[in-house]
């Protein structure tokens, strides 16, 4: 399969481009920065594109490719700090700018071969996110676009096919950029558009049962789209060789255990197993307050009752989970030098007293491609629109100590989030709503009583796939509605507050 490798400089944007790419039935894959020539031959891409990144081409030590890859006849577009790369190889001038270039710019296109043909406009709003910029591009290129700050905005060398955007056409903000990158994979690159999710459910059910052979299986399902998908998937690979367990660690939501117990037992006709475990992880976040340690107790927790079920009902080999392509970046393990975001998804490794293999089959998939995957396995449709649950549960939406009050109080809330959405009809038109609840007190009147009690905190968001994502505007007649409930419906709560903060720069989870 043709296949395009994205060279990892650390860009908030790196797996953008990616999700870009394939959005064009093109597969693409990130890798390290430093990756040598001979390992990418070995995936054998038709073209590299280098991402952006926070360094300076001409800082000490900045990331650099080797050197290799631009004598290795292989098409390559360079993006921010891909692009300055190019221009600092090819002996080009890199400077600082005296005011940082951030936002919105207008495209003057001046050669609409190439990366710009079949774009009928002759400028387009680009994005820039940048401090450094071109000062002399290198011999034997030449300049496709500019803008008023950026004289060389994109430039390109059709013989070696090399090719630089000082801007992103990988986020939505540039018009026509899926058109900029489909270009270079397919016109440049000249790479077939040959992935779709049909062709991968069959070549990695293969994969699951080359890889494991007659091994047993353990997974850890939650009753989410990723889990779920993830143990369809290898049920369909080696049926009885998979056992399929669900912990309650007390931190779920609402009625969970009892629609994820039905939804495998009755619809997908899978066997589960109900592990109640909810007194052992509650003692283990007593008065733990650091949001790092909840994760990586509630992680270390669940580590330790597989191992327990897998020594009583073994053996077994390998530790299934639904880890996706964004939990891969954003747990550092990309390989670019980006920043640890989250460290509860086990990726990358497991403790090593497991002593189970790790089998993350879709690990290369996004969320919208995971739904698609979903839908080609018959996974009832109300798991597809559900909305993400993050792995350590309602821990990370409770700021400070972890409480039985707590726990109560952000589990009924989100119920009642939830509920109202479904009847305002928007529950499917967001990607992710539910409570927050820390230590903050507020105070409030319930009847003639003065309460100092809770302020619960409403978080709304929309996205793709939660790589970045926006706050929802809501009419304010739900956020009444909401607001009415929970303070009426749920003791010791006063306020009720809505998130208003994008991705980036913060997360959508609050922990």
């Amino acid at each position: 399969m043709d296949k395009i490798v994205v060279l990892d400089f650390g860009s908030q944007y790196s797996h953008l481009i990616c999700r870009r790419i394939r959005e064009s039935n093109v597969y693409c894959e990130l890798v390290p920065y430093n990756v040598p020539l001979d390992k990418i031959t070995e995936l054998n891409p038709k073209g590299i594109i280098f991402s952006g990144g926070p360094a300076s081409v001409y800082s000490k030590n900045s990331p650099k490719p080797d050197n290799k890859i631009f004598e290795a006849g292989i098409p390559i577009l360079g993006i921010c700090y891909g692009h300055q790369i190019i221009i600092d190889h090819f002996n080009g001038k890199i400077k600082r700018v005296d005011k940082r270039e951030y936002g919105n710019a207008l495209l003057e296109i001046s050669d609409k071969t190439n990366l710009f043909s079949n774009i009928q406009s002759n400028t387009l709003k680009c994005w820039m996110s940048h401090s450094d910029a071109a000062e002399v591009i290198p011999e034997g290129f030449k300049i496709l676009a500019k803008t008023t700050s950026s004289f060389s905005a994109a430039i390109g060398n059709n013989e070696k096919k090399v090719y630089g955007l000082q801007f992103h056409p990988e986020v939505a903000h540039t018009e026509n950029g899926n058109t900029v990158l489909n270009n270079f994979a397919k016109v440049i690159s000249k790479a077939n558009p040959e992935w779709n999710m049909t062709n991968f459910v069959e070549s990695i059910v293969k994969e699951i049962q080359e890889k494991t052979k007659n091994e047993k299986v353990l997974c850890a399902v939650s009753g989410g789209i990723d889990s779920t998908a993830c143990a369809v998937l290898i049920n369909k690979a080696i049926k009885n060789n998979l056992t399929c367990i669900f912990v309650d660690n007390g931190l779920l939501r609402e009625n969970e255990k009892e629609t994820v117990q039905e939804m495998f037992t009755q619809k997908l006709r899978i066997p589960l197993t109900v592990i109640d475990a909810r007194e052992r992880f509650l003692k283990k976040l007593d008065k733990i307050s650091d949001p790092e340690i909840k994760r990586k107790r509630i992680g270390e927790e669940f580590a330790r009752v597989f191992t327990e079920f897998a020594e009583k009902e073994g053996p077994f080999h390998w530790l299934a989970q639904g880890t996706l392509y964004p939990d891969v970046i954003e747990s550092g393990v990309s390989g670019g030098p980006a920043t640890v975001i989250k460290t509860h998804h086990n990726v990358g490794g497991l403790p090593e007293w497991l002593n189970l293999k790790v089998l993350e089959p879709l690990r290369f998939l996004y969320k919208d491609e995971v739904r698609n995957v979903s839908r080609i396995l018959g996974i009832p449709e109300e798991v597809l629109t559900r909305h993400p649950f993050p792995g350590p549960g309602l821990a990370v939406r409770i700021i400070g100590e972890v409480t039985p009050e707590k726990i109560d109080i952000v589990r009924k809330a989100s119920k009642i989030v939830e509920d109202v959405l479904i009847e305002d009809k928007l529950y499917s038109k967001v990607w992710q709503a539910f409570a927050i609840v820390g230590d903050d007190r507020a105070v409030g009147i319930l009847g003639d009583e003065r309460l100092e009690g809770r302020i619960v905190t409403i978080r709304i968001m929309e996205s793709v796939d939660a790589m970045t994502a926006d706050w929802v505007r809501l009419p304010h007649e739900t956020m009444e509605k909401m607001s009415s409930r929970i303070t009426n419906e749920i003791d010791n709560v006063a306020w009720v507050t809505y998130a208003i903060s994008s991705k980036p720069p913060s997360t959508i989870e609050p922990q």
